[in-house]
């Protein structure tokens, strides 16, 4: 079952033009010094002439708010509205009844969301499976262990093979969210070619391709109505369809629901920034001018803190800070490569994490993989109560 970067890059030099060959429009042919990646839908092809540094959306200015994603999003969504079935209804409420709370998870899930929008224009994939990871993880890179699904797309090992996605003791592609991204909607362009209904892709998303053509095969297509097909499937089946609706519903009629939906300045867009050579997750976040735990938070894939352009090209970084980081790369040089260490986490450095604002334990134990019980007596905790700054061990003490 699977719980389960077109990549937003600006134009780069001629070596990588095979790469982003897929894309789909041609970059502004106004010359500048320094290439940098493109936006997703972004031709990659090049001249004799130095690549352009500017991006395939209308111009605005440095932190100025956009209403986007929610417009398009709107535009492209294709199943049933917030008045299709009581359950939907249900569960919209219950996504949204701390209101505050909902803002917050949402507004720092936007990078992701509107980065996994771009992909799914591309595929022609309905807008509700951008979405989908809301349902899934609330976006979060969540890790897996052993058979465990993993990513915020939640996809098992067996499903990650046969998407193309590496996963090994170094790198977990299930975590990488260009290459991720880029599977599932490939996977979900073909569901609904064969299926012919956004509905039962969902369900075949969660309870596989095969069980759910076995059904159609047995007991029909299932008419418009009722929204929630009768197919014989498993309740987690068809309330994740009801789920799915239901968050679409509250990105239609945010009103009803009393939240503001969050807007994204330019300067966050998420970009992904190919890699020349490898580095520590420490120079890296260095060269970005970011936090380590910022940086990793986008590039969960790198499991030891190594970034290696033999794992995966790119590393997804806010729109700010891209020229930072791609002047302070080609500075370093290869150098870096010979100086990381083969094992960078220090002997005897204990995992932990710092609690952010908006955090809860449960999602903290969620994306560390591991039970909130064990959280709790691995860190003295009377109950789920965690505060932002908190520092919070996991692993079990020695």
């Amino acid at each position: 079952m699977t719980r389960s970067r077109a990549l937003l890059v600006r134009p780069l030099a001629p070596l990588l033009a095979a790469l982003l060959a897929a894309c789909a429009t041609t970059p502004s042919p106004k010359p500048s010094p320094a290439p940098r990646p493109v936006t997703p839908g972004q031709s990659s092809t090049t001249s004799a002439a130095p690549p352009p540094a500017t991006t395939a959306e209308e111009p605005e200015s440095a932190g100025t708010p956009t209403s986007e994603p929610w417009s398009r999003l709107r535009a492209s969504f294709a199943m049933a509205d917030c008045d299709s079935d009581p359950a939907v209804q249900a569960w919209a409420h219950r996504f949204t009844a701390n209101p505050r709370r909902f803002e917050q998870r949402l507004a720092q899930s936007l990078p992701r969301l509107r980065f996994i929008q771009n992909i799914a224009e591309k595929h022609r994939v309905a807008g509700e499976f951008v979405l989908l990871p809301w349902v899934e993880s609330r976006y979060l890179p969540v890790q897996g262990r052993g058979r465990q699904p993993a990513g915020m797309w939640q996809i098992v090992p067996a499903t990650a093979g046969s998407l193309g996605l590496r996963v090994n003791r170094h790198f977990d592609g299930r975590m990488d969210v260009a290459a991720a991204t880029e599977a599932v909607m490939t996977m979900l362009r073909r569901y609904q070619d064969q299926l012919q209904d956004w509905r039962l892709t969902d369900y075949a998303y969660n309870a596989g391709e095969y069980a759910v053509r076995k059904l159609v095969a047995r007991h029909g297509a299932p008419p418009e109505q009722p929204v929630i097909p009768k197919l014989p499937v498993k309740n987690v089946t068809r309330e994740h369809l009801i789920k799915l609706l239901a968050i679409a519903c509250v990105i239609r009629e945010p009103d009803r629901f009393q939240v503001r939906l969050p807007t994204l300045s330019k300067e966050q867009h998420l970009v992904a920034v190919p890699i020349e050579h490898p580095m520590s997750m420490a120079n890296a976040a260095k060269h970005a001018g970011m936090s380590i735990d910022a940086l990793r938070d986008y590039n969960a894939a790198f499991l030891n803190n190594r970034i290696d352009p033999n794992l995966a090209p790119t590393l997804m970084l806010p729109d700010n800070r891209v020229d930072q980081f791609v002047q302070a790369m080609r500075n370093a040089g290869a150098s870096e490569e010979t100086s990381v260490p083969s094992d960078p986490v220090p002997a005897g450095k204990t995992p932990s994490h710092t609690v952010r604002p908006g955090e809860s334990l449960w999602l903290i134990a969620k994306r560390a993989g591991v039970g909130v019980k064990q959280l709790r007596r691995w860190n003295g905790l009377r109950d789920n109560r965690v505060h932002p700054g908190q520092v919070l061990r996991l692993v079990a003490p020695d």
